[in-house]
């Protein structure tokens, strides 16, 4: 069924809208959850702790494609309602052409700093080898991740979240073939594992390059143009909220594993890593649901539509607050279950995971509030306040939670760090929706 952005949203328009592409993140995550599962079971520890240390530093660059993504798809959104279609593709085009300057840049700029990093976080050397390998192959193909995650956001725009879908899903099916073969037929090591998840990226960026090559009835289109500062920086000005979450959350990784080596030791590390796992698959769903209504709020806030804005911020609230709970009460039913998927071979890891996990849950029942929120006043145009709710909430209330929680209440209590800030971080969230409602005309 063909959505239009100017169409009324039910429920069932809604989801039809956003399914696509949450089912195309469960795939993206459990492409991520694949890899760890076979270098945890058949590569060992040491390699599986290594992939884990350097994943948030991979993401923290790769989340400059969120953050051209999600707001460069906004901003053609909002040109092609304009009905100027060549200016669209000119920003297709440009900010493209921008990522691949970026990854040079980063790319440059990281190789060498993988080392010292990992001495700062005092990995063991047999963990800081196999970083030094897992991360530098990465960064030679970083470009496709970062392209990656933009053409998911311009899919949506295009009107073609179905055929996104369909690439996602063969490049999962690809990774865990190659992974299977690789780790557990060929019983390969960590540079095999890297380069298998290396190659399915860059079938995931190739297939929408050649797609928006050679299809001439697509909306957005590859042209020649000149990079241009004002759309660039406007960009990443006004999607600095989505890409601060990105980078925040791989910076808290960081400290997290920080402080899980300094309390408790590497292998204790593993055990953040698969919450994290879950979190890949539970938090993306209100992430990219969030993400894909703020096209539908960008286009109704520009019509001036009111009763449209209303009616998606009601529905949606009611749709998260649903999946909330139901997210929720899995991660803490199945708490032992997902540990044991990864670290069965060891009886005392897989305790303290279990409980880890069921700590750590809590989280999602509060956090799609801010998740939500934050994205629809980027929707509303306001960076200020949606960069303002996901910085004090992923970055300076998570920050004081991580290092003080451990030292007032001890050391296992750290998981429930995240949940006491995203409780702080929904006071600040409910303020600003009381200052600001009469300013868009969103209360019911």
């Amino acid at each position: 069924m063909k959505i239009w952005l100017s169409e009324h949203f039910n429920y069932k328009k809604l989801l039809t809208f956003t399914t696509p592409t949450i089912i195309m993140m469960l795939f993206n995550s459990i492409y991520w959850v694949v890899d760890g599962f076979f270098v945890s079971n058949f590569v060992w520890k040491d390699a599986f702790t290594a992939v884990n240390l350097t994943f948030p530093v991979i993401m923290l660059i790769a989340s400059f494609g969120f953050m051209i993504g999600n707001w460069g798809s906004a901003l053609i959104s909002k040109t092609m309602w304009e009905n100027n279609l060549p200016l669209a593709r000119k920003y297709f085009s440009m900010l493209v052409y921008f990522l691949i300057i970026c990854w040079i840049f980063f790319s440059i700029l990281w190789f060498f700093l993988v080392g010292p990093i990992m001495n700062m976080l005092k990995a063991s050397w047999d963990v800081l080898a196999s970083c030094i390998i897992y991360w530098r192959v990465l960064l030679v193909f970083l470009v496709f991740a970062m392209l990656q995650h933009a053409f998911q956001s311009f899919f949506i725009v295009n009107e073609r979240p179905d055929l996104w879908l369909k690439v996602a899903i063969a490049v999962w099916v690809m990774n865990m073939v190659l992974d299977y073969l690789l780790m557990y037929v060929f019983k390969m090591w960590i540079f095999w594992a890297a380069l298998a998840t290396a190659l399915s990226q860059v079938i995931w960026a190739i297939i929408p390059v050649i797609y928006f090559i050679t299809n001439k009835k697509s909306k957005l289109q590859f042209v020649k143009t000149w990079l241009e500062l004002k759309p660039i920086l406007k960009s990443c000005i006004n999607g600095s909220s989505e890409m601060l979450t990105t980078f925040s959350m791989s910076l808290l990784n960081i400290l997290f594993n920080y402080q899980l080596i300094k309390f408790f030791g590497n292998d204790w590390v593993i055990a953040y890593w698969i919450i994290m796992y879950v979190w890949f698959i539970f938090t993306w769903m209100y992430l990219w649901y969030s993400f894909w209504v703020t096209p539908i709020v960008w286009y109704n806030y520009w019509a001036k539509n009111h009763k449209e804005l209303k009616n998606v911020l009601f529905k949606s609230s009611q749709i998260l607050f649903a999946a909330a709970i139901v997210l929720t009460l899995t991660a803490e039913i199945f708490s032992w279950l997902l540990a044991k998927i990864f670290v069965n071979y060891d009886a005392e890891l897989l305790a303290f995971t279990t409980k880890a996990i069921r700590l750590y849950s809590l989280w999602y029942i509060v956090q799609w509030i801010n998740i939500f929120w934050s994205a629809f006043f980027t929707g509303l145009n306001n960076w200020v306040v949606s960069a303002t709710i996901s910085f004090l909430r992923m970055f300076v209330f998570q920050i004081i939670m991580i290092f003080s929680i451990p030292y007032l209440f001890g050391s296992e209590w750290i998981w429930l760090a995240t949940t006491c800030a995203e409780i702080l971080g929904v006071f600040v969230t409910i303020s600003f929706l009381l200052w600001k409602r009469k300013k868009y005309r969103y209360a019911w």
